[in-house]
């Protein structure tokens, strides 16, 4: 059953058994940052508090509530998404706006916005969709709103030339951009719950204090009616820490001591019971990757604590999950449950279910899974479960992979507090990459990816075959570990560009995938990377045995030829020789390729008989591709992490779109601007004394 999709200013009321939704705000432009928040209004459409403005420096509402859950890169651009609890909104609140702001340019540069109203099943339960945004700095996308004992959604579609907060402003928000030194020393105070026990702000260090990301909570009036600080729209710089370094050893063969070791770790459940330990004791050992995971789960900010083999009455048996996450935030608590698998281990749907009847009987919040699998994309379940057990517990799912590229981001650039911090991490980290630890990132096609390479090889691979779409949705989890393993690496949101279409019917996206392998024998990513000059394309051709890595880079818009393809020789002057360089011309059908070795010895190669400008420039490089369905050097998949690596390291990376001289003066302009100018000099300034 399709989703309503709704016009501006139409409403529709969300099913009365439906308690958490997400709002997930979407938009098209990815190299623009936006911004998601909400606010929290009463039946005068203002804040009461501060406190119900929810955006990246106060994630959280108050009470708790709503909560923001982040962005994401997805196939048609990029997403932020916002949690609400509808059971718990206070009734003083009658609407929650659904806002998105930009820190540069404007909505009407983003091209398609979007909001999806989703259930904790992940089913949409309303959309709308809008182009008319023009020159808008934040924008109203729509509202979440009480009628009665109903909760209704409406799409808005307005926006605010001034910005977020000037939009917070006009709902009621006190914003305070240069804290005085003091306030900074008390939002560190005013955070304390967010804290273990043993630990308080008082006790920090003055570097481990200033360093922390806290959210801002503060009241705009005090007793009396005299104005204390507001809220910050800064955004917060984010303090870069590395690991402590042992520096004492007398030869290079000492090894530190590890603080999760591998001796010993066999498989199956003791190789679970390990990795369980080892993540739940480094998140509640390293606050801001509890933090980034708990966000990733839906859970609130605050102080985390998790339980390993807790024993739950299920009928006449026992369930056991793997651990038992819990997060407290004020008077709220979150609880969730968590089922591990590590090595090939699989989910199994009777084992969740049983989980999410005890969540629901237990009024836990969510089940999570925690795998190897790399689902296709963000928010699919690599098992289907009966989606009646969903109305009152979400379900969740994160790989192992996943938790690794969160470690590293963190580790790479930035957001940890303390060196120990940064070393417990790395010390997991380390963990997870031993093969023993059963946690491994994306190695395996999977058990049918011999004969479906094999039927490509011989030209009988069908696309309706069942074992054709297994390995097509293994390709499309592929091609999601290729963005999530850049993104880690770069610091940046790296997304899977795929249609849209595709990008909400995974049937319909295998199915393309095997069509085309059948028909053509290759499989395709196209990788987005912000500040680069083009999409990264990664074509492995089952056929030839080769990774093909290209990319498409516009030419200059003015000069000739010659001094086109001198700009782009000038960037790749340490690129292979090997690689392709192809030169599209103006006219249709005329393009030029060589390998840029020659293209070196003799530019006009490429331009030598051609008619019209050179509008772009393709490059590729071609790379060996494994054959086998796992393990390392050989392996299929290793040789296409590895081919985009390499092509991204020596071409991507390295290419820098044109940009035009700014526009000149006529010369009569500028004669008579330094003649008025040195005039104007000669009236203001006294007169030199030489002597």
């Amino acid at each position: 059953m399709e989703s309503p999709l709704l016009s501006k200013g139409q409403n529709i009321v969300l099913p009365t058994d439906v308690l958490q939704i997400d709002a997930v705000l979407g938009w098209a432009e990815t190299e623009i940052e936006v911004d998601a928040s909400a606010l929290l209004l009463n039946d005068s459409r203002k804040v009461s508090s501060d406190g119900d403005f929810v955006f990246y420096n106060q994630p959280e509402s108050n009470d708790g509530s709503v909560q923001f859950l982040g962005a994401s890169a997805t196939g048609e651009g990029a997403q932020a998404r916002i949690s609400i609890n509808l059971s718990t909104v206070p009734e003083t609140v009658h609407t929650i706006a659904l806002v998105g702001s930009v820190g540069a340019g404007d909505f009407g540069d983003l091209g398609k916005l979007a909001l999806r109203i989703v259930d904790a099943g992940g089913h949409t339960l309303a959309e709308y969709t809008t182009a008319d945004a023009t020159t808008e700095a934040a924008f109203v996308f729509g509202e979440v709103y009480r009628r009665g004992d109903e909760w209704k959604v409406r799409a808005v579609g307005q926006g605010w030339d001034t910005g977020l907060s000037g939009l917070a402003t006009d709902f009621g928000v006190e914003i305070d951009e240069e804290p005085s030194s003091a306030e900074a020393e008390s939002d560190v105070d005013a955070n304390d719950d967010l804290l273990p026990e043993h630990e308080s702000a008082t006790n920090q260090t003055e570097d481990t204090a200033t360093a922390t990301h806290q959210p801002i909570k503060a009241s705009s009036t005090v007793a009396g009616g005299k104005k204390t600080r507001g809220v910050r729209t800064t955004k917060k710089a984010v303090k870069k820490v590395a690991p402590r370094e042992f520096t004492l050893a007398e030869h290079d063969s000492w090894q530190p001591a590890r603080l999760f070791s591998v001796v010993g770790v066999g498989s199956g459940d003791e190789q679970e019971r390990r990795a369980t330990s080892a993540f739940i004791a480094t998140m509640q050992a390293v606050r801001p990757f509890a933090r980034a995971l708990c966000g990733r789960m839906g859970a609130p900010a605050g102080t985390f604590e998790g339980f390993v083999e807790v024993q739950y009455e299920h009928g006449e048996t026992r369930v056991i999950p793997d651990a038992v996450l819990k997060v407290s935030r004020g008077s709220r608590l979150w609880t969730g449950l968590l089922e591990v698998k590590t090595g090939n281990g699989k989910l199994r749907k009777e084992q969740l279910e049983n989980y999410l009847d005890v969540a629901r009987k237990k009024k836990y919040d969510v089940v999570i899974s925690l795998t190897n699998d790399v689902p296709a994309s963000a928010g699919e379940l690599p098992v289907d479960v009966d989606r009646r057990k969903l109305t009152k517990v979400a379900l969740r799912h994160l790989s192992w992979a996943e938790v690794a590229h969160e470690a590293r981001m963190l580790l790479s650039h930035g957001g940890l507090d303390t060196e120990l911090q940064a070393w417990i991490l790395a010390e997991f980290l380390r963990y997870l990459d031993h093969p023993r630890s059963g946690a491994t990132e994306f190695v395996d096609m999977g058990r049918h990816w011999v004969s479906v390479r094999d039927a490509v090889t011989a030209g009988t691979l069908r696309p309706s075959d069942p074992k054709a779409l297994t390995v097509a949705d293994t390709w499309a989890s592929l091609s999601r570990h290729l963005a999530l393993r850049l993104t880690a690496e770069l610091g940046v949101t790296v997304k899977q560009v795929l249609p849209r279409r595709h990008s909400n019917d995974p049937a319909a996206r295998n199915a393309a995938v095997a069509e085309r392998l059948a028909t053509d024998g290759v499989f395709e990513a196209v990788l987005r990377i912000p500040e680069t000059a083009g999409d990264l394309i990664v074509v492995a051709d089952v056929r030839t045995n080769k990774i093909r890595c290209r990319t498409t880079v516009n030419s200059p818009n003015e000069g000739t030829p010659a001094r086109r393809m001198a700009w782009l020789l000038k960037q790749l002057k340490d690129a292979p020789g090997d690689i392709q360089v192809e030169a599209i011309f103006s006219e249709r059908g005329n393009e030029a390729c060589e390998h840029l070795d020659a293209v070196r010895v003799d530019p006009k190669i490429l331009t030598n008989g051609r008619s019209g400008d050179i509008v772009s420039f393709g490059l590729e490089q071609a790379f060996a591709m494994g054959s086998r369905r796992s393990g390392t050097a050989t392996s299929f998949v290793s040789s296409v992490t590895s081919s985009t690596d390499a092509f991204y390291g020596v071409v991507v990376q390295r290419l820098r779109e044109w940009v035009p001289a700014a526009p000149k003066q006529s010369e009569t302009t500028r004669t008579d601007t330094d003649r008025h100018g040195v005039a104007q000099l000669h009236e203001s300034e006294p007169p030199i004394d030489l002597a």
